[in-house]
């Protein structure tokens, strides 16, 4: 299977890596050269750790080699299906899914990884809705075990079907989810973080003391705020917007802290400061 991922972040290049782990080629495209090498960067280090870890089902190098990369979308048109992981904004993924369906064959199948926007309106960019679904895997891509598979409304049972096939095949637990606001997973996650933003804007305890009660308390292996740091603030921001816009509950809208964050450019690891330094 020839499987086209846009997008080289941290998702993106998560998504690569496990694709050609599990023996697929790959083709990585970016809008620029250099985030491409970021990307690819990002995947030799990764690559690197697991082979010392003697968890790689043959060397990094050849996996490496399973991964081409472009900066055009126009060079996935043989692709079996193009898994999008860019900016969780809707405008930008409906523009990329208009172009990606002019630049792919019909049989193609368009997946997004998007943690809340809905499938429905992605499809409707384009002219094969039944080939179009939600595939949200979990951040750390090559660790986490789980994807969540989300049909639109016009998604069909043979796209469903392959997609979960797929996932399977790379080693993750699929659950279906609705297409509904943040799905399931940032359905309930998101609105814990925000709480534990709240908490700690309001002074009720430290981001050490919040974390540190969810870690031991409540057996959670990463505090909320950490967690944050790791998804990304601006991200978090995105998907409670989503929440609080398309389920209209003021119980979404997101802490002013939150946002204060995102403004200032702490953003979490990716800038090495959030709700913790990453010096």
């Amino acid at each position: 299977m020839n499987v086209g991922v846009v997008g080289a972040g941290t998702m993106g290049a998560g998504i690569a890596q496990v694709c050609a782990t599990a023996g697929l080629d790959v083709t990585l495209v970016d809008v620029t050269d250099d985030q491409l090498r970021r990307g690819t960067g990002t995947i030799a280090a990764s690559l690197e750790k697991l082979e010392g870890k003697g968890k790689l089902p043959r060397a990094a190098t050849d996996i490496q080699k399973a991964i081409r990369t472009s900066t055009s979308v126009a060079d996935l048109g043989g692709a079996d299906i193009v898994i999008e992981a860019v900016y969780e904004d809707e405008a930008v993924k409906k523009d990329l899914f208009g172009r990606l369906d002019a630049a792919c064959g019909p049989k193609v199948i368009l997946a997004s990884n998007t943690s809340s926007i809905s499938i429905t309106a992605l499809a409707a960019a384009t002219k094969r809705p039944e080939r179009v679904i939600g595939m949200h895997f979990m951040n750390p891509v090559p660790l986490m075990t789980l994807v969540e598979l989300v049909r639109g409304l016009q998604t069909s049972d043979e796209t469903a079907t392959t997609v979960r096939g797929l996932a399977e095949g790379l080693g993750k637990t699929v659950v279906e989810s609705k297409d509904t606001p943040g799905f399931i997973a940032n359905r309930v996650l998101m609105p814990m973080i925000n709480e534990a933003v709240f908490a700690l804007d309001e002074g009720t305890g430290s981001a050490e003391g919040i974390d540190t009660v969810m870690r031991l308390g409540m057996g959670h292996p990463l505090g909320p705020l950490a967690l944050a740091d790791l998804i990304g603030l601006d991200v978090c921001l995105a998907i409670l917007e989503v929440l609080q816009r398309d389920l209209g509950d003021p119980k979404y809208r997101p802490a002013p802290l939150l946002r204060r964050y995102v403004a200032a450019g702490w953003l979490g690891r990716k800038a090495k400061r959030g709700f913790y330094r990453y010096d």
